[in-house]
């Protein structure tokens, strides 16, 4: 079968997003399909990348022109829209849709605030642009029914939508140790962005006897650090670490937190390798994320909340134990690559009859 999969970016472009199309891309040819990606960005020695040039709208660029290609299956990674659009412009088919988020504009975009009347303006422009796409799409695909159900858009679209969720590939993480035996950390790993929610962390962490680890990088390290310091909280800001960094304090730590409170994180990858880790995890009761969230850890809807259940599982090696077995026997059944592939696979030949 001939795939076509198209994305804003591609790596080396470092994103969920990118990382996910570039597994499925992977994952297909392996089971012999021909593959074909088409984005603004990419380098892949295994696979097929067509870069295009693009007006470098950030997060979201725009095509100038677009491959003739014949595929039999069309899939496309919004929420950028633009180059879904040029494969319904064009009016090739099957074509499928991963929803990946809600477009919400945050109210600062690093130091520079944001005005409520430029977000909502660039929120509808942006929903204007994407409804043609979903209407012609012959399938959506979402990660989780909670935040399908949730979307402003995506609830118009439920008869179309399949869920499909992301994953990781589970036999790349070593389980850690039980609860008794690890250090008192509290792990964050993700962009230092407001959206992200890393201040509510910060604030919670003041109830806390313990270290709390940050991993990676963002506009807005500086104003967490300022924040960390004036909270007299124990942060220590590692920056973008190697994979195999990562995963280590993923199996070390006590505790990942994953505290966004916005749409624009739609799932969490991250919860995922921390189960996989067998370490227990903590997000903020968001749809979507809490559904992942609640196969290897604890919900949150305020920082109280949040610090009650650090000091919960700081303190009780039982129920960071069993929450973190837990995390893992879900993983491996839900979520590993295999299995997701299995779905999509099925789905797209659903298509093509």
């Amino acid at each position: 079968m001939k795939l076509l999969l198209t994305a804003p970016y591609y790596p080396p472009h470092v994103g969920g997003i990118e990382a996910h199309t570039r597994a499925i891309a992977h994952g297909m040819r392996d089971r012999g399909y021909e593959v074909a990606v088409v984005s603004s960005t990419g380098h892949d020695e295994h696979l097929r990348i067509i870069m295009v040039p693009c007006v470098p709208i950030p997060y979201s660029p725009i095509p100038l022109c677009f491959p003739d290609i014949h595929a039999e299956v069309y899939h496309s990674h919004i929420p950028a829209p633009f180059f879904a659009r040029r494969v319904e412009k064009r009016g090739y088919g099957p074509h499928l849709v991963t929803y990946h988020n809600d477009v919400v504009i945050p109210p600062h975009v690093g130091s520079k605030p944001v005005p409520g009347f430029l977000a909502r303006r660039i929120e509808r422009w942006h929903e204007k642009l994407l409804r043609p796409v979903l209407d012609a799409a012959a399938a959506i695909i979402a990660t989780t029914r909670s935040y399908a159900e949730t979307s402003p858009v995506l609830k118009d679209y439920l008869e179309k939508v399949e869920i499909v969720p992301n994953a990781i590939a589970v036999a790349d993480f070593v389980p850690g140790k039980d609860a008794g035996e690890r250090e008192a950390i509290v792990l964050y790993a993700g962009r230092l962005v407001e959206y992200k929610g890393l201040d509510i962390l910060l604030g919670a962490m003041r109830q806390i006897s313990a270290r709390l680890i940050v991993v990676g990088e963002g506009e807005d390290r500086s104003r967490f650090e300022i924040l960390a310091r004036r909270y007299g909280v124990r942060a220590e800001f590692k920056g973008r670490l190697p994979d195999a960094e990562l995963k280590n304090w993923m199996r070390t730590a006590r505790v990942l937190v994953l505290p966004a409170q916005s749409r624009l994180e739609a799932f969490g990858i991250v919860l995922l390798e921390a189960m996989a880790s067998r370490t227990p995890v903590v997000a903020s009761s968001s749809p979507g994320v809490a559904e992942v969230a609640r196969h290897g850890g604890l919900v949150f809807e305020g920082p109280e909340e949040l610090a009650l259940h650090l000091n919960r599982l700081l303190e009780d090696d039982a129920l960071a134990t069993q929450l973190g077995r837990k995390g893992r026997a879900a993983v491996e059944r839900e979520y590993d690559w295999k299995r997701v592939l299995d779905k999509l696979e099925a789905l797209y030949k659903r298509q093509r009859r």
